[in-house]
């Protein structure tokens, strides 16, 4: 077994101890009510701030791996997006689409590291980017769905309990 894998349970509990130590902290604080405060009397509509909050997401995608930006987030943006009377389930999805097509963004999306090293020998980065493209695209797309029609991220789901 290669060294790096003995690093990664370590690793993975050292970003779970940070992120829990950053809720605690925000807090105690009172940053996180401050936030949420300062974020709800802004003049700006819940969609706009819904949209501040995915191009975060999409920002912190291209230079962070996913597990880290949602412990790092996820403290910040679900108190308020319950501010903001948001259904928990549907900014949830929304929040893991951001991760997603952050992960694909460039110029540093893991996923597109990961595409690098299953690509044929000689393929430029600027290929991989342009074949991610359409995904990012189609991801964006449905994430405009999601958020003109919101019906849409309950319905499944409320088939089921029938």
């Amino acid at each position: 077994m290669p060294l790096y894998y003995a690093y990664a349970p370590a690793s993975i509990y050292l970003i779970i101890v940070g992120s829990s130590t950053f809720s605690q902290v925000l807090a105690y604080t009172g940053a996180s009510t401050g936030f949420i405060n300062a974020a709800t009397s802004a003049h700006v509509g819940s969609n706009v701030m819904l949209l501040i909050m995915f191009g975060v997401l999409l920002f912190l995608g291209t230079l962070m791996d996913s597990a880290s930006i949602l412990l790092l987030t996820v403290p910040i943006f679900f108190p308020l997006a319950a501010a903001l009377h948001f259904d928990p389930i549907w900014f949830g999805l929304i929040e893991l689409m951001g991760l997603e097509i952050g992960l694909l963004t460039p110029p540093f999306g893991t996923s597109l590291f990961v595409m690098m090293g299953v690509a044929p020998k000689g393929t430029n980065f600027v290929t991989v980017v342009k074949a991610a493209l359409p995904y990012v695209i189609c991801d964006l797309i449905a994430v405009g769905i999601l958020m003109a029609f919101p019906p849409i991220r309950t319905f499944l789901p409320s088939l089921m309990l029938r």
